[in-house]
């Protein structure tokens, strides 16, 4: 099961060309006759020292412009003072095992009684499930919530 000097180069044009090992897999069987597990695609490639290319990335849609109408941006925030604390508290807990997806998660007691799930993903934006759908914690309590989570990273070493 070796290719050829012709074969080769073939393969390594495809790889120029942005082909998926899967899809070369394929074409090796359609064009050159040859069975190929995907795994010796892969070692095909590392042999011929050749590194496939990632797909790009998707370009951020345009922001739209402002309309004269608009109010003028606001100065970024400074940051979090702590807040005088709500009845109850807000309370956050870290799972020891993050949900898939996110690089870290957990759970979060507003001072109302409501839960949510929290999580951290890979681009470092924090997202909210709330365990009653629609539920929007109080500013007080997003203040305390971002606070107290800050203080629970910290203990991990975050």
């Amino acid at each position: 099961m070796t290719l050829d000097d012709k074969q080769r180069q073939q393969v390594a044009a495809w790889i120029a060309d942005g082909l998926k090992l899967s899809e070369i897999q394929t074409r090796i069987a359609a064009e050159f006759s040859l069975r190929m597990t995907y795994m010796d695609v892969r070692f095909l490639v590392d042999d011929l020292k050749l590194t496939p290319k990632d797909p790009e990335p998707p370009k951020p849609a345009p922001e739209p412009a402002a309309s004269p109408l608009a109010a003028p941006p606001t100065p970024p925030a400074a940051p979090l003072a702590p807040a005088a604390p709500a009845p109850g508290g807000v309370s956050v807990t870290v799972d020891q095992l993050a949900r898939p997806g996110a690089m870290v998660s957990g759970k979060v007691a507003f001072s109302d009684g409501q839960k949510a799930d929290w999580y951290l993903d890979q681009t470092g934006r924090l997202g909210l499930v709330p365990t009653v759908p629609g539920y929007k914690p109080s500013a007080i309590d997003v203040q305390q919530f971002q606070l107290a989570l800050q203080d629970e990273m910290a203990k991990m070493g975050f």
